[in-house]
């Protein structure tokens, strides 16, 4: 089973509001998930990215990999390790 971290929508009609999830890659986008990681909230100023540290590192070192939007929330909010490791991962 393939596991990534991706958004989930869960806010009103043009007031959108998402939970950061670790889903299944075949589930739907607001369908089944394994667990709630976070939040995102864009309408704030700035937009407000509120995530459990422990749980995205444990599914991370279970092989979970974040979506591109994930990710770009993530480095923004510096809550992603250095970006060194990419560097790395894309040269290697």
């Amino acid at each position: 089973m393939s596991v990534k971290i991706r958004l989930t929508r869960i806010g009103a009609k043009k007031k959108p509001y998402y939970r950061i999830v670790a889903a299944d890659i075949e589930a739907p986008r607001d369908g089944r998930f394994l667990e709630i990681l976070g939040t995102y909230d864009p309408h704030q100023d700035p937009a407000e990215v509120k995530l459990d540290q422990e749980r995205l590192q444990k599914w991370t070192q279970r092989g979970a990999k974040p979506t591109d939007t994930v990710l770009s929330l993530l480095k923004s909010r510096g809550l992603w390790p250095d970006s060194q490791q990419d560097k790395a991962a894309a040269a290697g």
